[in-house]
């Protein structure tokens, strides 16, 4: 920040000592000679109306307003050449679209324009340039010589104070070399202006102008038509991507980072509309994933409650344009914003909001693009939706939402082959059965005994939380897979498992009574448990062998026991 302000005062003070000084002692010493004042007034509205059609070149807005400057500068000389590419300078930087504030280009490029026009236009009278000359061989010449000048003088400057604030770029970077290339294939369009000019005057401007704004609308909607089927291919794959994930996290994370990308934004958000609330679910800032840590608030605040309240999508140039929105947690330096609802059914579902450092930084088509990307990102979330519920039902317990057995057996399989590959050290199995669990659904009903179950897979959950895996094996039975788990460890938490369920009071209803009534009971629980690669280092093996030690060292010793499994 403080280098930055340095660069103003610099630029700046620059600005004021060089460049008034400088157009009066040019003024001075070579006064320009207007023989056809009406015919400069109608240079420079041609001019104007030049600087305000850019072409798109090389993926880049450029102005060709130097072949306008050139017969100018051939005409008038170099006073009148300043002040009309001082002008230029003006509308260039109203009309580009950048970052960067004005505070800083205004002097630099002011700076820069007056220094090329200054040292061309010397190096033309130098090398014996006249102005206002018919002599064909005199223009070609000699006018070649200002432009080819004009367009190494300003790479040279660009590279030096690139140089001078830190950035080492080629000198002969690609956009250099697109300057030289567009240099020759204007210039002829200068001459001819000039000349013709000279012989028909002011209808020239008409004769010329015409087909190259014709020619740049014609290239402008053709560059319009390129990067809308560009990007409309850009969409298509990322909705071919989003199609083949299966979990709604996945889903999110792809979408946010993708369209991110998509359209070189530093920040995108995902927003869920529900409850009359909004909650932001995907926070992508400078090219990271950030924690959710948001509360929910009102729906109808800010642009996303504009989107929500509406229905409709929104484009934001600049800061100005919304900051009187009440936005919430945007970063500060953030210019333009371009936001878009998702909905589903024809339901409003939540928000996409992408934002950008620079101003200016959506055009209308992406905003259509947006659009039909947030249509793909609800269907694959709906379909995600759908696949997570078809896959938990296949790998989940009805009753109790623990894994089965056929999950268990995968992933035990998949953990043999982890510790195999040596990206595993150890895994431990702990084998667990209810004591006496016949008895309790013979005295208290099967529908007391499956409370006993449901809230039994909930203390497991509290307990191993997110250190181990949680099967149910079988009517009264439960595995837990814990990677890299000694036997040691493994059996302390067997322990804790086995006095924490002991202590615990099962809340049921007594089917086989008369009035039904709930009631406390307690059970125990008898616990095996087998290692791997010590026991064994096959799945099935490490499965019988915690069997093994359920039943004979924890059951035939009397049960709510642990036990080890031992060679």
């Amino acid at each position: 920040m403080e280098n930055h302000k340095k660069r103003k005062v610099v630029l700046w003070s620059l600005w004021l000592l060089i460049v008034p000084a400088g157009l009066l002692t040019i003024y001075n010493f070579f006064p320009p000679v207007i023989m056809e004042p009406w015919n400069l007034v109608a240079y420079t509205l041609f001019f104007i109306l030049m600087s305000f059609m850019p072409m798109n070149i090389n993926g880049a807005s450029t102005f060709l307003v130097q072949w306008v400057t050139v017969a100018v500068f051939l005409k008038y000389g170099i006073f009148v050449e300043i002040l009309i590419t001082q002008l230029a300078m003006f509308i260039v930087l109203y009309r580009s679209r950048t970052n960067e504030e004005q505070s800083l280009r205004i002097p630099f490029n002011s700076l820069m324009f007056f220094f090329v026009s200054l040292i061309a236009g010397l190096t033309y009278m130098l090398a014996g340039g006249e102005f206002n000359s018919l002599d064909l061989s005199n223009v070609l010449v000699f006018g070649l010589i200002f432009q080819v000048v004009s367009v190494l003088v300003n790479q040279i400057i660009y590279y030096l104070y690139d140089y001078s604030i830190g950035e080492h770029s080629k000198f002969l970077s690609l956009d250099a070399i697109w300057d030289f290339g567009l240099m020759f294939v204007i210039f002829p369009y200068a001459i001819a202006l000039y000349l013709f000019e000279a012989y028909i005057g002011m209808a020239a401007l008409v004769l010329l102008g015409v087909p190259f704004f014709t020619m740049t609308a014609v290239m402008k909607m053709y560059n319009n038509s390129e990067q809308i089927n560009s990007d409309l291919k850009k969409a298509g794959l990322i909705g071919h991507d989003l199609a083949d994930r299966l979990e709604i996290e996945e889903v999110l994370d792809q979408f946010v980072v993708k369209v991110a990308d998509m359209f070189k934004v530093e920040y995108a958000y995902i927003i869920d509309y529900r409850d009359e609330q909004q909650q932001i679910l995907r926070i992508y800032e400078n090219n990271q994933l950030q924690p959710r840590e948001i509360a929910p608030f009102s729906y109808n605040q800010g642009i996303v409650g504009k989107v929500i309240t509406t229905g409709d999508s929104y484009i934001y140039d600049n800061k100005k344009q919304w900051k009187d929105l009440k936005i919430g947690k945007l970063p500060e330096d953030v210019q333009s914003i371009m936001a878009t609802p998702i909905a589903r059914n024809n339901k409003i579902e939540g928000v996409l909001l992408l934002a950008s450092k620079k101003k200016y930084a959506f055009v209308k088509h992406q905003l259509q693009i947006l659009e039909i990307l947030s249509t793909y990102f609800a269907v694959s979330v709906e379909k995600a939706g759908y696949m997570q519920k078809i896959i938990n039902k296949s790998e989940r317990c009805g009753l109790t939402k623990l894994y089965n057995y056929r999950y268990l057996d995968e992933s035990l399989e998949s953990c043999i082959d982890e510790m195999k590959a040596g990206r595993l050290d150890q895994l431990s199995l702990v084998m667990m059965d209810i004591d006496y669990f016949k008895s309790v659904n013979d005295r208290y009903g099967h529908q007391s005994g499956n409370d006993i179950l449901v809230q039994l897979a909930d203390i497991l959950r509290a307990e191993i939380g997110t250190e181990g895996t949680i099967a149910r094996y079988g009517g009264e039975e439960f595995v837990v897979l814990l990677q890299n788990y000694s036997k040691e460890r493994a059996m302390l938490l067997a322990e804790n498992l086995r006095k924490r369920i002991e202590k615990y009071d099962f809340l049921i209803e007594n089917d086989l009574a008369e009035d039904r009534q709930q009631q406390v009971i307690h059970i125990t629980m008898s616990i095996g448990v087998s290692t791997a690669p010590d026991d064994s280092d096959e799945g099935m093996a490490l499965i019988r062998n915690a069997d093994r030690a359920l039943y004979i060292g924890a059951k035939q010793a009397g049960r709510n026991k642990v036990a080890a499994y031992v060679k």
